[in-house]
This record gives C-alpha cells, structure tokens and sequence, in this order.
C-alpha cells in the first residue's frame, strides 16, 4: 500500500502541533512514515505523555517508609507488613464512556484490573467515581444506565468486588460524563513484577487477546475535547471480554509464579506502542518488533492498525528464553495466545517490521523522554459570588431537599448491580462509607475510598484539592484505618485555557500540601484533560482515591449505631455554609467560599478517634450536608431514629472540615468527652439514636417517611425503573 503524504492537516489530525511536528522531524531527521507519525502521536499526546502536567506533578510527596513504589509504574505499591503489599491505581475512561457508556466503562474496569495484576497482585477491590450531566439532560439516564451495566458487567464477570466509589450530577459534566475506575491487589513484597525490560536479545512476547481494529486512536482521542464530531469517534472506544480478562489474570500469575518474567507491561493507552516503547525506555534498550507474528482476528490490518489498536485483554512481557516452553504451555492451558513478536536490542532504536519491510525506525528514548513538555500560562480562576443571605427554610424541608436529590440520596439503584461480595472477603460494602475488604489469610483489613467535591475545587481550586485529600482520609479514619497512601485521578478541561490551567495548578498544590501534612503519599494517578464540549469544561474534579489500614479486622469501626447510643461530635463546627449542598441542592446556588482545611486539626481528630476507635460503635466522617445528612444516614443504614438537639440550620448544614459523627453508649461517650477534654480535641455529645423519627430540635418526622424518601429519591431524579 501507497505510503500518504504527510501533510499538515494530517499531522493535525494525530493532535500533533506545528511545533511539535518540527521537534518530531528534528528527531528523525526525515518525514515520518505514516506508522512512525501515529506512533509519535500516541506517545506524545496527553494521555500518555503528561506534557502539560508533568511539571505540576513533581511537586507531590510520592515517598515514605510504607511506599515500595510510587509513580512511573502500572501501579503504586504500599507495604502493608507480614511480607505483604497493595497494589492500587485509579484510572480515568472518560471519553470512550461518553461516546460508548457499555464499552468505554466496562473496559475502563478492565484496564484498571491489569494495571494491578500486571505487577502480580491478585486484585481484590474495585471502586468507581462517576459524574454525569444534569438529570433532566436528555442524554443523561442513557449515560447512567450504559455504566452502571458496563462496571457492573465487567468486575462481575471477571470476580472482583467493587466496595465504594461515588456518584454525582451537575450540568457542567452534560456534554462530557467522568468515569473513574479504580483497583486494588495484593502481592507478596518479594514478587512484585516491574515493567523495565533487561538483557540484550531477550524475546519480546505477546500474551492474550488477538488484535483488531477496535480502539486504534484511542489514546488521541481522549486528549482532545468533544465538537459535532462525537459520534464519529465511536469505533475509536475498545470492547472489552472479562472472562478473558480473568483468564488472563490466572496465566500471567501462574506465569509469574514460574520465574520466567523479565519484564511485564499491560497494553493499554496507545497499545503495542506504548507498552514496547516504556518497557525498553525503563529499561535502558532497543526493541525490534515483527508484526507478521502478532495475533490478529481481523485480516489486512496495516502497521499503523497493529501498533496503535487499543484491543483489550492483552499483555506485552519480556521472557527468559529458557521458560519458553512452559510458558506456552500455561498460556495454551488458558486458551490465550501466546506469541513471540519481538527482541530487546543494545541499540537505541524503536523497529517495527511487517512483510520484510521496515515500517518504523525511530530513537526508541525520544519517543519516551523527549516528548513535549509545557509550562502553560495559567491564572488564578476568578472566585465565586459572595455568598448572599439565605433564605427561611425549616430543618426538615432542608434534609428532605438533600435526601430527594440524586447526589445526596441513597445509590442503591447502583450498587445492586455490582457484586460487592465475590471472594468472600468484602468485610464493608458500598454505602456506609469506606468499603473494607479482609485480607485473606491474615488479620489484617484494607478500607478503601473515593472522594472530591467539585463545587469547591471551581470556588477555590487549592482549599479544594486540599479537601478532596482530607475528605478521603477521614473516610480511612471514620472506618478505623490507619491511612497509608493515595491515588489520584486529575479530571479538567483545556489546559490551554490559563484559568484552567490555573485550577490544575492550584488544586495540584493543594492536594500536595494535604497529603504532606498527612502523611499520605500520592502512590500512583492519572490525568485526564480536555474534559469539555464546545469549548465548555467539566467542573475540576481531581478524585482523591485512599487506601487505608486496619491490623486487626475486629478492630474496624462499624457504621450502624444502635438504640440508646448517644451522638458525638469530634470537632468543632462553625456552621460554613458557602459552596455547600443545602445551598446548591435546596437554592440551586453555588456562593461563597469552600470551608477551610485545618491540616494540623485534621491529624489531631484523626488520631485521637483512631486511639479512641474502642469507645466508637460507629462512626462517619462530616461532608456533604454536614450534621444533618451525616446522622439520617446513620440512622437510616440502622433503622432507627435520632434526635439532634439543635434545629439551627448552620449548624446542622454547615460543612465544617475535620469532624466525625459517632455513635457510643452512654459510658462511652462520656469517656470520649473526658478523653477529648484531656486531649484538648473538642468533643461534644449533639443527639441520641432511637425510636423511630427524626428530630432536628422541635421538628419530628418518621423515619420511615424520610427513609422512602431517600431510597427512591436517585431513580426517580433520572425517571429510571426503581
């Protein structure tokens, strides 16, 4: 076939700039081949590259004495004792899963399970963090619906339990949904597996699914922003088969279990190219490629197809000749293909071969190391109105505005779909905070979240990422973790815009400063930019996942209090109400400044409920809806009652930082109170839980009437079948 001219508006059509084109041809030393300018575009586009991020991202802590290994691997690694790790990363699959919600959610979940087993750990988690447009938007209820089923179809088939995530509304996300898949393994700390290819000559092998067209330019796709072209990128979305993937799974950790790995590296963003080019990049060597070897299941696939298709279930590995044959073997035992199509090479060079033809021939480490890298003009983004007088609202008018709305009621419509219990270790499911999860074989538990709030990232960029950070570490705290470590998933628009550009830069700062402050080192992450439509952006959502651990299970703190049990307070609240729910979800106003973040008094109450967990019979962090929302939930996961002393609606709706609601026996709690005074943490007793209505001061209404409510609030927001 005809090699095309490469003309300018090609060029453009791979996402690749009049400049950087220039730096490509400076690079090679010649017009590139077709095949070698869409290998440039996967590996230089944003996806891949980070080239407007990566300065911003060396400022976060990625180190401690729990990390084994932080970013610029598949996935973050963390020690938790006894020879063990966990193994976790979150990933974004945005745009496939606006284009194609089945498809592009459920091989987001896919490709987040082999960036964890890929570093051989048995994942053990999922959790998922989505964002969709307004409930009445036409487009939004197919959206839904496409999700849900797409992570549900996928983690159920392939057996991994998703405990947690979260879900929201707001017209900003109308024209571009977020999905955020995250998971989560465990390995042995002596049989972690890197991607770093080593030896000269060492055969290049394809594992798993056969190769097709489908996702070829996927990774150039999601780092652009949506037009009227929208429908015409759907064959640019993977489909994805979780029954391979799990078969996938058991042969790469039986493989691994054999000794025969060098190298191991998940085809994901940008395919056979990016997996090949980083394995040979981190590990210091040339890869030659033979494409007339790689398994295929369509015909007359061109190079250009072969290296940039996104095709799911597959796997690139650096083997030790000498555990060929056994390796064929495990992989024909799993009915997955097993093919050598490559070898390292001492020299610096990316070679692509296809019928006896060189179809690539390019410095393999300017692919990875040279690309772009900007330091983007930004702003800081204008602030918010001033937040304006609210009007007269009853208490319990209030609550019911949050518990009716989809954000704040409950999400069962969601997490009926997945299985939360698979491999019997789901010791927490979704919706009562973070999920735990035993680790089998041993004492131990890990407690797992996701959280941001992006009314007050847009407010403030830095006291936002600031919060998303806290928020997922009380999460830990309020489940009795230990929290050790995060991932991040850095969701905004054109970072060519200065005043979005700002927000990424703020909100990366901020999330640095908290996770400092808190010893919570960002592990691994991704970002996703160009969320927008028509020159319109998401609002800044950078998810916040944790991880978090608990020695002993029986140690965990539980989320259903019981009848008599008092409710605490540990911190103080000062009834903030900008950027909060009862604003937006009962007022539909977005005003004021975000609350502030106390680091220092979000370790202090967080260690001293930690250190106190004994006297909690239960216990929820102080988010969203603030005391009020927090103690229904409360009541309503238990089936009881509660009474809140105060029916001030500052108090109740503010949405003060660093404060946990718990629920103790009466002699608990006044030992709290004693320990609390003795600590110089504030500590104060707000209500009790019992009988059967909610009571905010003089107001009452039955629970069960408020309960029904909140249950059927989600479904019916989006006119879904209840």
């Amino acid at each position: 076939m005809q090699e095309p001219e490469i003309t300018p508006d090609l060029v453009a059509a791979h996402g690749l700039s009049p400049a950087e084109h220039a730096r490509l041809l400076a690079i090679v030393g010649r017009p590139p081949s077709l095949t070698e300018l869409g290998i440039f575009s996967a590996m230089w586009n944003e996806h891949c590259s980070y080239k407007s991020s990566r300065k911003w991202l060396r400022t976060l802590p990625t180190t401690g004495p729990q990390v084994i290994r932080g970013p610029g691997e598949n996935a973050g690694v963390v020690d938790i004792g006894d020879g063990l790790a966990v193994v976790f990363k979150m990933e974004s699959h945005n745009h496939p899963s606006y284009i194609e919600p089945y498809q592009g959610a459920a091989t987001g979940v896919g490709g987040i399970l082999r960036d964890v087993f890929t570093m051989g750990a048995r994942p053990v988690a999922a959790m998922n963090a989505l964002s969709f447009g307004a409930p009445g938007h036409p487009r939004t209820a197919h959206l839904v619906r496409g999700v849900v089923a797409g992570i549900g179809g996928y983690g159920n088939a392939f057996g991994v339990p998703t405990v947690g995530g979260e879900v929201r509304f707001h017209t900003a996300y109308d024209g571009n949904c977020l999905v955020n898949a995250f998971a989560a393994g465990i390995a042995r700390t002596d049989a972690i597996f890197y991607s770093a290819a080593s030896g000269v000559g060492m055969p290049v092998v394809y594992l798993g699914a056969r190769t097709g067209r489908d996702g070829v330019g996927g990774a150039t796709m999601a780092s652009t922003g949506f037009g009227e072209d929208t429908e015409a990128k759907r064959p640019t979305v993977q489909v994805g088969d979780p029954f391979t993937g799990r078969r996938l799974l058991e042969a790469c950790l039986e493989l691994m279990a054999a000794g025969a790995v060098i190298a191991i590296q998940d085809m994901g963003a940008a395919g056979l190219t990016c997996s090949a080019v980083e394995m040979g990049d981190r590990g210091g060597l040339g890869v030659r490629l033979n494409l007339d070897a790689v398994p295929v299941r369509e015909t007359g696939m061109t190079a250009y197809e072969l290296m940039l298709s996104e095709s799911q279930e597959r796997m690139l590995m650096v083997l030790r000749p000498e555990g060929e044959a056994a390796a064929r073997a495990i992989f024909a035992r799993w009915d997955l293909d097993f093919a050598i199509v490559g070898e390292t090479i001492a020299e610096d060079r990316f070679v692509v071969m296809q019928g006896n033809a060189v179809k690539a021939d390019l410095p393999l480490r300017a692919l990875a190391g040279e690309a772009p890298e900007y330091d983007r003009p930004w702003v800081v983004p204008a602030p918010p109105p001033p937040l304006g007088a609210i009007p007269p609202i009853a208490a319990l008018a209030a609550l019911r505005a949050l518990i009716a709305s989809p954000d704040h009621a409950c999400k069962a419509w969601v997490w009926e779909q997945y299985d939360c219990g698979v491999g019997a270790d789901t010791l927490r499911g979704p919706g009562l905070g973070a999920g735990i999860v035993r680790v089998d074989g041993s004492r131990k538990a890990l407690a797992f979240t996701a959280d941001v709030t992006p009314r007050y990232v847009a407010a403030d960029p830095l006291e936002g990422g600031r919060q998303a950070v806290a928020e997922a570490w009380r999460n830990l705290v309020a489940a009795g973790a230990t929290p050790l470590a995060a991932t991040d998933n850095l969701n905004f628009g054109n970072p060519e815009r200065p005043e979005i550009m700002g927000q990424l830069v703020l909100a990366i700062r901020g999330i640095g400063e908290a996770c400092r402050a808190l010893d919570f080192p960002i592990v691994s992450g991704n970002v996703s930019l160009y969320n927008e439509t028509a020159g319109r952006a998401i609002l800044p959502t950078p998810t916040i996942g944790g991880v978090g651990l608990i020695a002993d299970h029986a140690q965990a703190i539980g989320a259903r209090p019981q009848a008599g049990d008092l409710a605490v307070m540990i911190g103080a609240g000062g009834g903030h109400l900008g950027q909060s729910a009862l604003l937006w979800e009962a007022f539909g106003r977005a005003e004021g400044a975000p609350p502030p973040v106390d680091l220092a008094a979000e370790r202090r109450h967080g260690a001293f409920l930690l250190a106190h967990r004994d006297k909690a019979r239960a216990a929820t962090d102080l988010a969203c809806g603030g005391l009020a929302l927090a103690a229904f939930e409360m009541a309503a996961a238990a089936g009881i009652g509660v009474v809140l002393a105060s029916a001030d609606i500052p108090t109740l709706f503010g949405e003060d930082q660093g404060r946990y609601l718990v629920a103790c026996t009466p002699g608990a709690a006044a030992a709290l109170l004693a320990a609390g005074q003795a600590a110089g943490v504030p500590v104060a007793v707000v209500g009790r839980f019992g009988g059967d209505r909610v009571a905010f001061g003089p107001e009452a209404a039955p629970l069960a009437e408020l309960v029904g409510l909140w249950r059927t609030g989600f479904a019916r927001a989006l006119g879904l079948p209840a």
